[in-house]
Order: structure tokens, then sequence, then C-alpha cells
């Protein structure tokens, strides 16, 4: 089975605004239904138990997928004979409980499941990964250090929090002898119909009305971090749009010097899955050239960062490279 709308390989997912969007919207209206019944939990309570899950092949779409639209999964890639694994496990599966319903901890042998292991690239075990909102996130390889693993989590409940609105589930106090807290109501923002007016002009194909509304939230919001991915990959879209990427491909293979052409092509490597590349196209290009050429290929690339998200470890990487060409 072939994950959907997926970060895999490098790919970014240029739906990462509507899904943001949906699983919002989601938690909202979970909440707000809720209240409405007298409850603070948003959605059904599950049991401590159920915070930590095998997962296979023929399970996955339902069981990561569809739950990263709830909550962050935890995707710990294991196997029976793995030493390091026999350490690690059990440290995730203990902070699982602790973390009471902020993450969900799917276990994936890989002996068994060699296709989902090949998808994620995992190069050795243990390996772990998450999923947010149906988009794949390296996290660690490894047998790592407890506290690095919590800063690392904490990372990603905020990511997860903050650009996708996910707060995680409701675990049913009563199998540890303790009734669930009650969740507060949380109202809908000032710029939630903005944001969803962008949203629908995505879908509709119009990127001008999309990047319009945006800007309209930046204006009185600047930090909007919503509105700043989504703004980034509008304009994004909106550039590669009606570009025919065979001559594309050409102009920069044929014109290397040429700023334009490489920067034209860089966005096409991103819209297409191929991260690295775009970032690596932009950071050669900065640094044979200069004055206006160079900035123009510098302000692109920060342009592109934007669109990956600045926690994304290829962003870091790139920003390092860049630093050395430019100093």
């Amino acid at each position: 089975m072939q994950p959907r709308n997926m970060s895999m390989s490098g790919v970014v997912d240029l739906a990462a605004v509507k899904a943001a969007q949906e699983a919002k919207a989601k938690a909202e209206q979970a909440r707000a239904e809720a209240a409405r019944q007298g409850g603070g939990a948003a959605g059904a309570a599950i049991s401590p138990a159920s915070l930590v899950i095998e997962v296979d092949e023929a399970g996955f779409e339902r069981d990561v997928l569809q739950r990263s639209t709830e909550v962050p999964v935890v995707i710990d890639f294991w196997a029976e004979w793995c030493e390091p694994c026999k350490q690690l496990g059990p440290l995730l599966e203990r902070l699982a409980q602790e973390y009471n319903g902020r993450f969900l901890l799917a276990k994936i042998d890989v002996d068994a499941n060699q296709m989902l292991m090949q998808q994620f690239g995992v190069q050795g075990i243990p390996a772990v990964f998450a999923v947010v909102a149906g988009q794949a996130l390296p996290l660690f390889q490894g047998a790592a250090p407890e506290a690095q693993i919590r800063q690392t989590l904490d990372q990603l409940i905020q990511v997860g929090e903050e650009r996708f609105g996910l707060t995680g589930l409701v675990v049913d106090g009563d199998a540890q002898g303790e009734q669930a807290p009650a969740a507060p109501e949380v109202p809908a923002g000032p710029y939630d119909a903005l944001l969803e007016a962008a949203v629908q002009a995505l879908d509709a194909g119009d990127l001008a009305g999309a990047v319009q509304a945006y800007r309209n939230v930046l204006s009185d919001d600047p930090a909007n971090t919503e509105a700043k991915l989504g703004l980034a990959q509008a304009e994004l879209l909106q550039r590669v749009q009606g570009l025919d990427a065979q001559v594309v491909r050409k102009d920069a293979a044929d014109r290397p010097t040429d700023v334009q052409a490489q920067i034209a092509a860089a966005d096409l490597d991103l819209v297409g899955g191929h991260v690295e590349d775009a970032f690596g196209r932009l950071v050669d290009t900065v640094q044979r050239t200069a004055g206006d050429d160079r900035d123009a290929a510098r302000v692109r690339l920060l342009e592109l960062f934007e669109v990956v998200g600045g926690e994304d470890p290829r962003v870091t990487s790139a920003r390092t490279a860049l630093a050395r060409v430019l100093f």
C-alpha cells in the first residue's frame, strides 16, 4: 500500500495548507460538539493501552495517515534482532503513556513490512519518523538519549498544534482510576474566515485569490504561521503554473550561469519533491554569481525555505551551506 499525501523521499506536500485547515477545523468542530453535549473531550476517549499500536502495510492508511489528522503519529521502525531497538522501544512506549495522548506511537516491524521501510527511506534501525496531518518527518535514528527524545517530541507537538491545530487524543482516565480532565473550549481565531477563503481559492485553482487572501491576513498579523506558509506555497504554485518542465530543465542545463533559468528549475525541483536538488541548485548559483544575480538566487532560496518550513532538517542544512558560500 502506497502512502498518499506524504513527504516521502523529500516530497513537499503542497496540500499542506489545506490539510492544516481541515485538521484545525475538525478539531474545533469536535470541541464545539463536545461542549454542546456537556463534555470536554474532543471525540471519544481512548484507553492508555491504545496510545501504542502495532502497524502493518495493510493498516497504514487507517492507523497512521488518518490518525495523523487528529494527533502527531510517531513511528518506531524496529526488528526483533535489533539490540538498540530493545532499548529505544520501551522508552518510547513509556513516553507515549507519559505524554497522555499528545502523540500516538506506531511500531512497525521492518522484517514484516519491507515496503514501508523502503518508502520511508530507512537506512538503519531503530529509526523514528513522525506523520503530522499526512506529512512524514524524519526525527532521529538510533537509540537517542531520553532528553533529546523529549526535546524532539516537544517540538513535534508544538508544530502539530501551531501549524495544524492538532490538540491530541483524550485518554480515558477511568483505566487509571481518575477522570480525564475537560479540555477548555477554544474559540475560532480572528483570521479563520480569511484562511478558509484562501484554502477555497486554492481548491478552485484561483492562485491569485489565494495569494491575496494570505496577504490580507499577514497585513494585520505578520507573524501568522499558517498564512506565511500558505503564501509561500501559493506563490510557488503561481510561479510554476503554465511552465513547460522539459523546456525549463533544458534551459537550466544548457545555461548554468543563467540565474533566472536556475531559479525556475529550482521552483520545479521543489514542486516535484526534489528538495535537496532545489536547495543545492540555488546554493551553487549563489556561490558562482555576484551582485544582483547573487541576491536574486539568495532571495529565492529563502522563499523556498518558507515553503518547506524552518523546522525541516533539510532547511537547516541548506542554511549552513548558504552561509558558507556567502561568508
